[in-house]
């Protein structure tokens, strides 16, 4: 069996209780070296074999899992965050069936998720946001031009770019070119939850100088909007005790 599991965001211990047990037991692990914490190899029982696809192409990482379950061994795929998103998954998996090699997937915590525990944030605050585009730039990768960074800033939502820390410029570019203000508050989150976490505000016009001053150029998510600022929201109405559910009436 493959498992396909998500490392989480960074700090070791944001793994999932599955996702730890399932690294307890592996006889393989494959990870990510260039951005999964290597503090999880902790987790790996005595004998576990390991290898860095940092340094493998796409058919040598197969290679390994086929072996691997040639011998009738558990093979753990360690992405980071959660591999949904930019995770490169869909082309091992569909290999996999082609193969007719069992394989599950275990989510992770994303790094989305670790920005806004980093910023101490709500992505979505009544009456300022109530939508989060996940995106990134193109680079070597293409983005398709109907969901081009400035295509999604007019919408004005609240927005975080993935893989795009050395892309600042051109990224601060398109999301004014594409509506944001140049006062929207914005931040910078390199590493969320790792050791080294570091988080900067700043607002859309700035990213990139801000970027510059704090020597961050990787590993970095970008979150872009009014909702950063953390103020000006209405109250949940889910709370107000005005407001009936089926489990409390309301109070005048």
């Amino acid at each position: 069996m493959i498992h396909f599991v998500g490392a989480g965001c960074g700090a070791a211990d944001l793994i999932t209780v599955r996702g730890k047990a399932l690294l307890e037991q592996a006889d393989v692990i494959v990870y990510a070296g260039s951005l999964v914490n290597p503090a999880l190899l902790a987790y790996k029982k005595e004998g576990c074999r390991v290898y860095d696809s940092a340094r493998m192409t796409l058919e040598e990482v197969l290679a390994v899992m086929q072996e691997a379950e040639a011998a009738g061994l558990d093979t753990v795929r360690l992405h980071t965050g959660d591999p949904c998103l930019y995770g490169a998954i869909r082309e091992q998996m569909d290999e996999l069936d082609q193969w007719g090699i069992p394989y599950d997937y275990c989510p992770g915590v994303s790094a989305f998720s670790g920005a806004a525990a980093a910023l101490k944030m709500e992505y979505t605050l009544p009456d300022i946001s109530q939508s989060v585009i996940i995106t990134r730039m193109a680079g070597r990768t293409p983005v398709p031009a109907r969901e081009s960074v400035r295509s999604f800033a007019a919408h004005g939502a609240t927005m975080v770019l993935f893989l795009s820390a050395g892309l600042l410029r051109e990224t601060q570019n398109e999301l004014l070119a594409g509506g944001y203000g140049p006062d929207t508050p914005a931040a910078i989150v390199y590493k969320a939850s790792w050791p080294d976490e570091k988080t900067c505000l700043c607002t859309v016009s700035t990213l990139a100088d801000c970027a510059r001053e704090n020597g961050i150029a990787k590993t970095a998510l970008i979150v872009v909007g009014d909702a950063v600022k953390q103020s000006g929201y209405a109250r949940s109405k889910l709370y107000d005790p005005t407001f009936s559910t089926e489990f409390r009436p309301a109070k005048e």
